[in-house]
């Protein structure tokens, strides 16, 4: 990983309402369509009016930036989603038939499906979308309608050709049918779909970037290219201008040189110029002057992110997606995780971590939180309630790092779920679902503010040890997400944190103990097909961590599955013993990636984050089904409308609109500057 670690919301959680809501709209109506398993909602953004003109100026600008890219994202997960997607928005402006029924209300929820998963592949599972629909309507209803001058079709190819192929691409289960394939035991270059490789085996990839410098200072080679072979030599596609991608990062540059002369300080200046440069020449080594430059900002209201960031969309983590969010910093909010951050020193020292794996000096962490203007490419419609960047070990050891709480996407979260069902369907202690109800909102924030804060800028890699992407691989993502959440549990019951006013008693500390052992063991199955394991990377690292120390504690019974009237919960029997094999299972774990232990890391994730007790998993999906609750959801983005006068934007206002579909179709029209083929 690059740039951040985001870490989505949680499954099936239910959280309190004790939020302090300053400034959003208690009548704003959060929800707005829902299909397939999704839910899609709205989030206000507060302390938009507060800002000045030429504030809401570069924050447009920033806007535009970060949608600029959003064809980038589609191409990365898959080589054929731009033609499929411009296939259904071809369909959808020209069709002039019937729009009701069940194929049309089938091929409606599959267009859903494809642009919040921006492709063909499910956002969090990565398993392909198949129609409900059939092929005879899609193609000779549909399809039919529309003119050939408006098909995507390829260079040189006739609709028939066009046709047969996404038969293929969109009809057949078996075609492509992972965008990552974690599997262990097989090629996962190979076997992924994504549109990071061509035509290149793993073993390939790893001698070709095996020639690339190593040293403690060195890029995460590889973050923003596609591998692939030319006349037999595996090469790289940089993603720059003049490069891969150059016609949608050409638009982001356009809008970020308006950008630099609204900068609010000196350093937001620089970061924008040095991130200019690197989208002109592709160099990983100014992305990184970038990053330094990006984390000496601290006193801007408004920030951004823009970059090809995550990598768990590569099974090997070495490919960042594309990323972008533009916010303002929430000052009230920003009280709680600052005054956690203030302390990192004091974590670091007191954590269970083997000392020669512990910080001597945990460099300055800047903590906030923020409320989100807009997002784009991976944060989009699905995005992260909290994130810490940059990912560079050695940045984050010699210059710190930075890290944000979405305040009003959790907000807008907290709305939608407030009267779920959910805790009462899985909590059965009386007391303990008072807690949770209780306290479940703060221990959440809580968890989330450890976690990006503390979590991830925590412990060392010891010298001459590879960055984790070499070391351990197709395990990092998980491996990390999963030691950044062991940090968050070990302190959360704390008495420090009280000691510090974030939290009034270790019953919070109870309150997400309970609610992490449930998910882990248990909840967090509501978003996996029946028969299926367990292969995203945050739901691995959950179920790794509350599988181990379930297993490490059945001698003495610390957690433990009952039954009650036909029904299994699970229940927590010592808090304090819990939080000690949290702490040791950190102390592997932290471990395992400063010594570069592969076959350890390997072993941890296979034994206790992947496999599904299918008995359970049918019991928790049956019981799910009956609340009527979609288990994923994400956002229609706000819209920023520049007001003109005399050539010159004077205001920027902020519109919410209320229709997933038809924001859609207006991104296809404005954002689309991809060919269909990259």
């Amino acid at each position: 990983m690059i740039m951040t670690t985001a870490c989505n919301e949680p499954a099936g959680t239910e959280k309190d309402k004790t939020t302090v809501e300053t400034g959003f709209d208690p009548n704003f109506k959060v929800t707005a369509e829902s299909f397939a398993d999704l839910q899609v909602l709205r989030y206000q953004v507060p302390g938009w009016e507060q800002l000045s003109p030429a504030q809401k100026e570069l924050a447009y600008y920033l806007y535009e930036a970060s949608l600029a890219g959003r064809d980038i994202i589609y191409d990365q997960r898959g080589k054929h989603n731009l033609a499929v997607r411009k296939l259904i928005e071809a369909i959808w402006k020209n069709y002039s038939g019937e729009r009701s029924g069940e194929s049309w209300e089938q091929f409606q929820t599959y267009a859903g499906q494809i642009w919040f998963s921006n492709g063909i592949y499910h956002h969090y599972s990565n398993d392909k979308i198949v129609p409900s629909c059939s092929q005879e309507y899609f193609f000779q209803t549909l399809m039919a309608s529309v003119p050939e001058t408006e098909l995507p079709l390829a260079h040189g190819e006739d609709v028939k050709a066009f046709t047969d192929k996404m038969k293929k691409v969109i009809f057949d289960p078996s075609y492509m049918p992972k965008m990552v394939d974690l599997r262990a035991g097989i090629d996962n270059v190979v076997h992924s779909a994504n549109n990071f490789y061509e035509n290149v085996s793993m073993k390939e990839v790893e001698a070709f970037y095996a020639t690339f410098p190593h040293s403690d200072h060195e890029p995460e080679w590889g973050l923003n290219s596609k591998t692939t072979k030319e006349n037999g030599k595996v090469v790289e596609k940089v993603w720059k201008s003049g490069g891969m991608y150059a016609s949608a990062i050409d638009r982001i540059i356009f809008w970020l040189e308006k950008a630099v002369p609204l900068a609010e300080n000196e350093a937001q200046k620089k970061a924008f110029s040095l991130l200019i440069d690197y989208y002109k020449t592709g160099d990983l080594k100014i992305w990184d002057e970038y990053n330094i430059a990006w984390l000496a900002n601290t006193n801007s209201i408004i920030d951004f992110t823009n970059g090809f960031i995550e990598v768990y969309g590569d099974a090997i983590g070495k490919k960042g997606s594309y990323e972008s969010i533009v916010s303002i910093r929430d000052f009230e909010s920003t009280k709680r995780i600052a005054a956690i951050a203030k302390e990192a020193q004091w974590f670091e020292d007191n954590s269970p971590l083997f000392p020669e794996h512990k910080k001597k000096q945990v460099k300055g962490i800047d903590a906030k939180v923020i409320n989100v203007v807009v997002e784009a490419g991976d944060a989009a419609p699905s995005t992260p309630i909290g994130i810490n960047l940059p990912n560079s070990d050695w940045i984050r050891k010699e210059h710190g790092s930075k890290s944000v709480s979405l305040g009003n996407i959790v907000h807008a979260y907290d709305q939608s779920s407030a009267s779920s069902g959910f805790l009462d369907e899985f909590v059965a202690d009386p007391e303990v679902l008072k807690r949770m109800k209780e306290h479940g909102n703060l221990a959440s924030a809580l968890h989330t503010d450890m976690h990006e804060c503390i979590g991830h800028a925590s412990g060392q890699i010891n010298p001459g040890v590879g960055t984790p992407d070499k070391t351990l691989k197709n395990y990092a993502s998980c491996l990390e997400e999963a030691r950044a959440d062991l940090v968050a549990l070990y302190y959360i019951m704390d008495p420090k944190l009280v000691e510090i006013g974030v939290m009034p008693s270790l019953e919070t500390g109870k309150a997400e103990y309970d609610n992490y052992m449930m998910n882990g063991l248990m909840t967090q199955l509501t978003r996996i097909k029946p028969g299926h394991n367990i292969e995203e990377a945050h739901m691995r690292n959950r179920a790794l961590n509350a599988y181990w120390v379930y297993e490490k504690g059945k001698a003495d019974n610390v957690v433990e599955f009952i039954k009650k009237d036909g029904k299994t919960y699970v229940q927590i029997n010592d808090y304090e013993k819990l939080r000690t094999l949290f702490g040791e299972l950190l102390r592997e774990i932290q471990r395992i990636k400063s010594e570069g232990d592969y076959e350890a890391g390997k072993h941890l994730v296979e034994t206790y984050g992947v496999k599904v007790n299918q008995e359970l998993h049918k019991e928790v999906l049956e019981r799910f089904a009956a609340l009527n609750i979609r288990p994923y959801k994400g956002f229609i983005q706000p819209r920023l409308v520049p007001e003109m006068k005399d050539g010159k934007i004077v205001d920027v206002k902020l519109e919410y609109p209320e229709s997933f579909f038809d924001q859609m179709m207006e991104y296809a029209e404005k954002y689309s500057f991809l060919p269909i083929y990259n």
